[in-house]
């Protein structure tokens, strides 16, 4: 594949794009333009890309494939602008945003037929073209959005050129995109947001709420550390399919109170049921619309030096450790250590040398 690809965006899922491609293809040259400069030249001196865009007027003409990487307000005008530019006739133009329905109306209005929606449900949690990563989207879904028969073509042609992501292509309608992932990623987002706020009021009134929050609460909520700004764009972009979602969760929130009033056992047990065997159901280390992420447990003895130990263990073998945290610790017993990765091999890794190099016990669960 010897072609022109403008990435747009050179922040982590860009640049670590620009990798995947550049791997597969080498031939292909990969134009890069972000709105920090200094992003532009780390990219081009750790030849993440071949070339900097002097701006996307002068370089969009020039592509065959165009990629936007940045949040979803600064496609919207992007897109405006493309549509008033003299492209190639066979370029195709994509994305990554994780809304589908207002992006595709708007290439639509300014005449970009080419436009086929992506979005590869993969994240990390670092940021900036530093944090490129060639095995970001390894078995992680990349949806594509096209169900027009004639763009099936450019879908094998966006597919080939990404294939070096390792991904698993998906191919939906725009509006089947939104609801899945309004429901799977957003409206979580929305719920953990909520529940953090309403503990900081909460924290007010119980100061000591905030130290026992630390535990399994600060798991479950821990999506709500994402980008705001990133997270407002998404919601408004969305906004149909998460309104209807919002009115159904209010509504069994509503059903659960009314159980609760009335001491409904029955219904509160079967509520709880239900969510636990539809739990148990779902795919075990899977990548889904969230990020996963990984846990490894290390039962240690508390004595001096144990925690670098181990860190230093997984430095030496290059494992990135996304989170760690001592569950417990007390004098003349084990503590537990827990060791937080992306990727389920890196855990496995892990886990191998950590028992080869030492004698303590780990375990998942």
């Amino acid at each position: 594949m010897n072609k022109k690809v403008l990435i747009i965006g050179l922040g982590l899922i860009g640049s670590s794009l620009a990798l995947c491609i550049k791997k597969e293809h080498p031939l292909v040259t990969i134009i890069g333009i972000d709105s920090q400069k200094s992003s532009e030249d780390f990219a081009l001196k750790r030849k993440i890309i071949d070339e900097k865009g002097t701006s996307i007027k002068v370089a969009a003409i020039e592509a065959d494939i165009i990629i936007l990487c940045t949040p979803v307000k600064s496609m919207l005008k992007q897109l405006s602008l493309l549509g008033t530019l003299p492209l190639k006739s066979g370029v195709i133009i994509s994305d990554v945003g994780s809304t589908k329905l207002e992006l595709i109306e708007a290439a639509r209005k300014v005449g970009l037929k080419s436009f086929i929606g992506g979005h590869p449900m993969a994240g990390s949690h670092k940021s900036g073209v530093t944090a490129a990563d060639e095995n970001l989207f390894e078995n992680a879904y990349y949806i594509l959005t096209s169900s027009e028969p004639e763009k099936q073509k450019q879908v094998k042609e966006l597919q080939k050129l990404l294939q070096g992501t390792r991904a698993k292509f998906v191919v939906l309608t725009a509006k089947e995109h939104d609801q899945i992932t309004g429901m799977l990623s957003h409206l979580p987002h929305i719920i953990a947001a909520g529940l953090v706020n309403q503990s900081k009021i909460f924290n007010e009134a119980h100061p000591r709420s905030r130290q026992l929050a630390a535990g399994g609460f600060r798991d479950i909520t821990r999506i709500a550390s994402s980008d705001p700004q990133m997270w407002t764009d998404i919601l408004l972009s969305n906004k149909e399919a998460l309104l209807a979602l919002m009115i159904s969760w209010q509504k069994e929130m509503q059903q659960v109170t009314t159980w609760l009033q009335t001491e409904n056992k029955e219904a509160i047990f079967q509520f709880f049921y239900e969510a636990k065997e539809t739990r148990n159901q779902m795919p075990v280390h899977k990548e889904g619309a969230i990020p996963a992420f990984y846990d490894l447990f290390v039962d240690v003895p508390d004595v001096p030096g144990v925690i670098a130990e181990i860190t230093g263990l997984l430095g030496k073998a290059k494992l990135s450790l996304i989170n760690l945290k001592i569950l417990e610790t007390r004098e003349d017993i084990y503590g537990i250590l827990q060791l937080t990765f992306k990727r389920q091999d890196d855990l496995e890794r892990a886990k191998e040398l950590i028992e080869k190099e030492t004698t303590y016990l780990t375990y998942e669960k």
